[in-house]
This record gives structure tokens, sequence and C-alpha cells, in this order.
């Protein structure tokens, strides 16, 4: 089932989200419709609170990534088939030089800027089956979890940018919260104006 996802402005952005034990009611169901409403919205990642549920949750597929000819054969193959599920996790290291990179997020549609995060990551999480795991990610798969992982701890990759662009892009974040904006997936707004 394709959920709504939330839009800029909604207080469960802004939550650091709480762990989850296997038995978490339909968790199964969960990350199939997130999946499902990810792809649905040309995402290459999804996080829980995204869907309105502040849980330590997010999956992530860089496949769509693996086509771009700027990358590397080695990287391009690294991207496509990286299709994970991450439960409860938690980034215990960033290593390197910060790289700049263009970002979306599905939460705010049209608004793409260049983030800057260090290009190295360990990260332990749980896989769907609860299997703990703890792995090192570089490049472009570091910085897809890197965004993702944001959500699940309240940050949006606005919240990275210079106070300048901040600035610049209030009005249009605004317009987002209030569903001023034509976008081709389900979306929910916080402050849309009811009796429209």
């Amino acid at each position: 089932m394709i959920l709504p996802i939330v839009a800029y402005g909604d207080p469960v952005l802004r939550k650091k989200a709480a762990d989850i034990a296997p038995e978490h009611p339909k968790l199964e169901e969960l990350i199939s419709n997130m999946w499902e409403t990810m792809y649905n919205a040309h995402g290459v990642g999804l996080a829980a609170p995204q869907v309105g549920l502040p849980i330590r949750l997010f999956v992530v597929d860089t496949t769509p990534f693996s086509d771009d000819e700027d990358l590397s054969p080695e990287d391009q193959e690294k991207l496509n088939g990286f299709k994970k599920v991450f439960i409860n996790a938690k980034i215990t290291e960033e290593t390197g030089k910060e790289w700049d990179f263009n970002e979306g997020c599905l939460s705010i549609p049209d608004i793409r800027e260049d983030v800057k995060r260090k290009p190295e990551i360990t990260i332990s999480y749980l896989d769907e089956n609860f299997k703990p795991h703890t792995e090192t990610y570089d490049g472009l798969l570091a910085r897809v979890i890197q965004h993702e992982y944001d959500h699940i701890e309240g940050i949006m990759f606005t919240d990275k940018l210079s106070s300048l662009k901040k600035r610049l892009l209030k009005g249009r974040l605004e317009k987002i919260s209030k569903g001023k904006i034509d976008v081709d997936y389900r979306m929910r707004f916080p402050n849309i104006k009811k009796g429209r």
C-alpha cells in the first residue's frame, strides 16, 4: 500500500525516533509499504518518520544511482542492487574530508541543495530479521544512509545549509508545508488550511 509522505513542517520529522522491538505491530507490512511508497515516489531512501512514524527504521535502494555515467564502474557496481532495511541504526563513526553533493528529499519536493557530509561511515543496525550488522560504507552509499539516518534523528538536510541559504529557502519551505506545490505522489501537509 502506498502511504502518504509527510511534508516539511510536520512535527514528526523533528522527533528523535524510538527503537523498536521484533514484535513491533505489523512490521513486515510496514516495511513492504515503505518500499512501495519509496518506489512510487522515485526515491532511493525512505525513513519511517517520513510516513508519520517516529521509529528507528529506514529503507535504502541505491540502484537508480548506478546508471550515473559520472561514477566509476566500481562505484556503479557498489550502488547497483544495494537494497537494505535498517532498524535501530546507530552511526558509530564518520571519517574523512567533508564533500559536497546535491541532495533532495521526498518530504521537501522540488528543493535540491549541496550538502557537506563526511565520505565514510560505520553503522550498526538490525536487518528486517533483527539480525545485527556493523558495516562501513563510503561515497554515495554512505551519503544516502547518512541522509536517511538524519531523519530518524529528527534532522532534515536543509538544517545543514548556511543561514543565508536557509533564509532564501524559507518561503518555498512554508509553501511546501501548506501544500502549495505540485507533486506526483501522495503527501500529507501539516499546515494545509482545512475546508479547501
